[in-house]
């Protein structure tokens, strides 16, 4: 793997490319593959420190599948595909590029930030979990469900703590996977979604066999249905956490003694680039794209009932889970599409229609039988915490008309992670529309603007 310096070197990344994808998770990677062939001049990136993204998360003790390790494999034998890991989009630096026929994105790594032109760019940008605030969620030892699967795989020791998992969907069967591997003592995991959209979903799966094997591998023992928190229970100081946690299962309470809670309602589509770029959100609330999976673009429908715009934005494609959450086989066969797609192999991307139209299903079933019960709404307590970045209560957010009203009065949104949690939450809890950002994805370091060396009106803008 290269690595970019402030000054031009045989390292330095190549200031243009003709296909620049953005996240190397399983997605990413098949576009990568599909397009490689070609011998098109082809950036892959990804903020994480390996490609894989976070369902083939690799570090210490970590077995990768069969099909993570193979992908791998395969990009090693083209040179002309550079892998950069441990590098983000910091966001758009487009003034120079568009007369070129270009898309510019300004990304950071370690070194310094750059500008990085392309002809074409497929984003792959995933997912990230949905946390909903409840009494308690701050605590020390709280965390998603993928955040505590991403943090054992990192070399987090968990042997011998007991931990709890809660939410909805499969991801809570991964995690507790992970921990009990890692030694760990999962003694409960509460799924909110109830027994009988259970059965469905199981009686569905006979499409799906390799899934209902899986599924059937993964229940453990301590596995409850329609059972959700309520509250966690410990102590805000730096030699306490988590101590216990309260379920509800029916109309009955239970409070489950712990370590952890790892906690997580499924997953949110990272939208904003795509948003930034002029593609639009569909009503799954992930990138909207067309048959070839071309970014559609933005705009309001004329009139009630009438279509949102389907002509595509020029040289832009999205794939994966940012385009929604349907696991990693749907992911592989959008992003090979958008790769086949990207150099003109049109025929080999229609070939996997049909592979894809099958995992689609897969993906409206979850959406089906895990769709979240409103009891989940009234989690939150008057003094609960939504915006953790800056201490913004619920009371506070309850009587404000919408995000722009709560981020002028509150601040909601305006912190570290500029509105990835909170925003997600606000949507599900009160109905609210995030704005995406228009320039800035992400707080940039001084040491890259001086880096670049771009003009300042250039340089992306934060806008709050």
């Amino acid at each position: 793997m290269t690595t970019a310096t402030p000054t031009a070197s045989p390292d330095a990344p190549p200031s243009t490319c003709d296909l620049l994808i953005v996240g190397a998770g399983p997605a990413g990677l098949a576009a990568a593959l599909a397009a490689a062939p070609s011998g098109a001049r082809i950036v892959l990136l990804d903020d994480n420190p390996a490609p894989g993204g976070q369902i083939w998360r690799d570090g210490p003790g970590v077995t990768l599948p069969p099909a993570a390790r193979q992908q791998r494999k395969a990009l090693e034998r083209h040179a002309h595909v550079q892998l950069r890991c441990g590098t983000r989009v910091v966001g758009l630096a487009e003034q120079t590029a568009r007369s070129a026929g270009l898309h510019a994105l300004w990304l950071e790594d370690a070194q310094g930030g750059w500008v990085q032109h392309a002809r074409q760019i497929i984003l792959c940008t995933g997912a990230r979990e949905l946390l909903l605030p409840f009494p308690g969620w701050t605590l020390p030892g709280v965390t998603g469900a993928g955040g505590l699967q991403a943090l054992i795989k990192g070399g987090l020791p968990v042997a011998g703590q007991r931990i709890v998992v809660a939410g909805s969907g499969p991801l809570l069967l991964a995690a507790a996977r992970t921990a009990r591997q890692a030694g760990a003592q999962v003694v409960a995991v509460a799924e909110q979604a109830p027994w009988t959209a259970l059965a469905r979903f199981g009686a569905s799966l006979v499409r799906w066999p390799g899934k209902a094997v899986q599924a059937a591998a993964l229940l453990p023992a301590v596995y409850r249905a329609d059972s959700h928190v309520v509250r966690a229970h410990g102590a805000h100081n730096l030699h306490s956490a988590v101590q216990s946690v309260t379920l509800r299962q029916g109309g009955q309470e239970r409070q489950v003694a712990c370590d952890r809670l790892a906690c997580g309602f499924g997953l949110v589509p990272n939208t904003e680039l795509g948003q930034m770029l002029g593609g639009r959100v569909s009503e799954r609330q992930g990138l909207a794209v067309d048959a070839d999976q071309r970014l559609l673009r933005g705009g309001a429908a004329h009139g009630p009932g009438e279509p949102h715009p389907v002509d595509p934005v020029p040289g832009l494609l999205a794939a994966g889970e940012c385009t929604g959450f349907g696991g990693s086989e749907r992911s592989r066969a959008e992003g090979a599409i958008a790769g086949h797609i990207a150099v003109g192999d049109i025929a080999a991307a229609r070939a996997l229609h049909a592979e894809r139209a099958r995992w689609h299903a897969f993906a409206d079933a979850l959406h089906r039988h895990f769709a979240l019960q409103p009891a989940l709404r009234r989690l939150a307590e008057p003094d609960t915490l939504v915006c953790r970045c800056e201490d913004v209560r619920y009371a506070d957010l309850a009587q404000r008309t919408g995000w722009i009203d709560a981020k002028l009065h509150t601040r909601c949104g305006m912190g570290a992670c500029q509105g990835r949690i909170c925003g997600a939450a606000t949507h599900h809890l009160l109905g609210w529309t995030p704005a995406p950002p228009r320039h800035l994805l992400a707080p940039v370091r001084i040491g890259t603007l001086a880096a670049t060396g771009i003009r300042a009106d250039e340089a992306p803008r934060h806008t709050g």
